[in-house]
């Protein structure tokens, strides 16, 4: 379903667009989330970002005015993660000495500069599959980042499992070209 007609149906009747809206954007929502939390809170966290972000959606987006739902969506997602991932931070910091004993369990052999690296390449690397157009975008994530197989992935977007499959090849050559022409290799 278009986001024109998602809008459409949001002033005709708004429980059905509301639903619509929901069944369309749930998965970008959740990878958005899922992305922004991880690490600091649970599945249920994420489950529980997601309602928050489509609660907000629901109360402040008017379907009178000509948006583009995506972005607009995204943006409320990557805000309502944020916050949500500050209020677990928050949650779960604690003050430690650095002489304590147990300072050097907490310490680690991370190579921060490595990890900093990865989560620049990993948001790049998020972004342009965001780039990609519907479907390809969904298969994409659920795939790699969910491990769903082929079949799983046909339930959500009613396509065939061989559909998803030729989907995913193509999508990947897509991807490659994009991340080529940044200069991202990997």
């Amino acid at each position: 379903m278009t986001d024109e007609k998602i809008l459409t149906l949001m002033r005709e009747a708004p429980s059905n667009g509301q639903q619509a809206l929901f069944d369309k954007y749930y998965n970008y929502v959740f990878s958005i989330v899922s992305r922004i939390i991880s690490g600091f809170g649970s599945h249920n966290d994420s489950e529980e970002c997601v309602i928050d972000v489509f609660a907000s959606i629901m109360m402040k987006m008017h379907p009178d005015n000509n948006i583009s739902l995506k972005s607009y969506i995204g943006a409320v997602a990557k805000n309502t993660a944020i916050s949500m991932r500050r209020s677990l931070a928050s949650k779960k910091a604690s003050c430690i000495s650095y002489d304590d004993e147990t300072f050097s369990e907490i310490t680690g052999d991370e190579n921060i500069e490595e990890s900093t690296d990865n989560s620049v390449l990993a948001e790049q690397l998020l972004h342009k599959i965001e780039e990609l157009d519907y479907p390809d975008s969904i298969i994409i994530v659920q795939k790699y980042y969910y491990n769903k197989t082929s079949g799983e992935i046909a339930e959500m977007t009613g396509m065939s499992a061989a559909a998803v499959r030729v989907r995913c090849g193509r999508a990947m050559k897509k991807l490659k070209k994009l991340l080529n022409a940044d200069g991202i290799t990997l």
